[in-house]
């Protein structure tokens, strides 16, 4: 038997780039998993307008960097019954455009439904262009997406492997929306996939919401659908197709505020989250499939409690998608217990819904989760509203859900088996990732 050595040589100077590159990208990624996360610490906090105020909409406009809008008109839609055929019935109706931005689009029954129609409108000759995510939706490819190609949409996958963007291969977007003809938006935490649908594989359908809203903010949305068509594309939207003059005399007062992190490692969409929080005076509902707050957002959570703020979050039980992140949470409900906030586990289902209830005046809706993926990592999307309705259509579906839930206590966390508190301590490693 011979042994045959191939050796391949190679320039030292290009060795010695490859080696810089490994360094650098290796060197990315491990600030990502344990570098710090900026800090959030409200300068003259006690001077906050009530969030309650036309003044407190002009400090959140200008720091969010997002637009105020007055006018429109919003349905909130309870799981994927009430959102798919939603959204389905808007593509089927549409006559000049329909774009999607997705982290989720996952091969299946529901995503075959919005494959057909999605082709049966660009055969019409409607413009269908899709962003999706290259890692979260790397099980959809373009053979399966052929019939919408070849009828004339178009695709564009989010920051896929590229030497030029190692560096920047972390960043996803991990927005979920939907505009149709310029006039018409869908947001929430929901990809396009079966558990959302009917379940798989057994497990039953995981609970989420959504909005549908017409009015001034769909321009928002718009835009923002539009900046990532434009990494993924390199086509900029315009015209009448995407942007046509809207009407709506309905008060609505609403905020599209979409986050990419800065250089910093601070976004938009944390920023929004935290001015909420202090603003709070009555009440703060959270319900998140990932809870993994900062020191920060910790230290605010804590800090309303203390200001007599009646404080819920409900969070994944053990039907939980991610086994490793709902421990590596529980482990950080101690300071909130401690404090005298209420901690509940959703039981029938995974609970995805991504849901920021205050004061029953604001709501916040949208694909942020409170984990440092959400708030420093990913590109997201939201929808702040200011209305007192709407407030309390959330605050009643999360009064539904806490009666499915079961209810932490303080004494139930502290003798938590030793099994558990070793998983802990390995999601620990990898919190800043989850």
């Amino acid at each position: 038997m011979f042994l045959c050595l191939i050796v391949v040589s190679v320039p030292t100077g290009v060795a010695a780039l490859g080696i810089v590159a490994l360094v650098l990208v290796a060197s990315s990624l491990i600030g990502a998993l344990i570098g710090p996360t900026p800090k959030y610490d409200l300068t003259d906090r006690k001077d906050l307008p009530p969030n309650d105020t036309e003044r407190f909409l002009q400090v959140l406009e200008a720091l969010s960097d997002a637009q105020v809008n007055k006018t429109g008109t919003l349905e909130v839609l309870t799981n994927g019954p009430s959102f798919y055929p939603a959204e389905l019935e808007a593509i089927r109706n549409a006559r000049q455009s329909v774009n999607i931005e997705a982290y989720i689009f996952q091969k299946g029954k529901i995503a075959e439904q919005y494959v057909e129609a999605l082709t049966e409108r660009a055969r019409a000759g409607v413009r269908v262009s899709l962003v999706l995510d290259a890692f979260g939706s790397a099980g959809t490819t373009n053979r399966y997406l052929a019939p919408l190609l070849d009828a004339g949409g178009k695709v564009g996958w989010y920051n896929g492997p590229r030497w030029h963007r190692l560096m920047h291969l972390d960043n996803r977007t991990h927005r979920e929306m939907m505009i149709v003809d310029g006039r018409v938006g869908f947001i929430g935490g929901a990809g396009i996939a079966d558990q959302w649908y009917s379940g798989t594989k057994g497990n039953p359908r995981w609970r989420d919401s959504a909005v549908r809203i017409e009015g001034e903010a769909v321009c928002n949305l718009q835009a923002t659908f539009a900046e990532n068509w434009l990494a993924s594309s390199g086509e900029l939207l315009t015209g009448e197709a995407y942007f046509p003059s809207i009407r709506n005399d309905n008060p609505l007062v609403a905020m599209v505020v979409n986050s990419t992190p800065t250089v910093g490692g601070g976004t938009r969409a944390r920023i929004l989250f935290q001015l909420l929080l202090a603003s709070a005076r009555k009440s703060i509902s959270i319900t998140t499939p990932y809870f993994l707050p900062d020191k920060s957002l910790m230290s605010e959570l804590c800090r309303a409690v203390e200001r007599g703020l009646r404080v819920r979050i409900l969070v994944p039980g053990r039907k939980s998608d991610h086994l490793v992140t709902r421990s590596t949470s529980r482990a950080g409900y101690g300071k909130l217990l401690k404090a005298g906030a209420e901690v509940y586990e959703y039981q029938p289902s995974m609970i995805h819904a991504k849901v920021l209830c205050v004061d029953d005046l604001w709501v916040v809706v949208g694909s942020t989760n409170f984990d440092n993926r959400s708030f420093g990592i990913n590109d997201e999307v939201n929808l702040a509203i200011r209305d007192a309705k709407v407030a309390m259509r959330f605050e009643n579906d999360m009064a539904f859900d806490l009666e499915q839930s079961r209810r932490i206590s303080l004494n139930e966390w502290e003798h938590r088996p030793v099994t558990e508190r070793a998983t802990e301590l390995m999601g620990l490693v990898f919190e800043r990732q989850q």
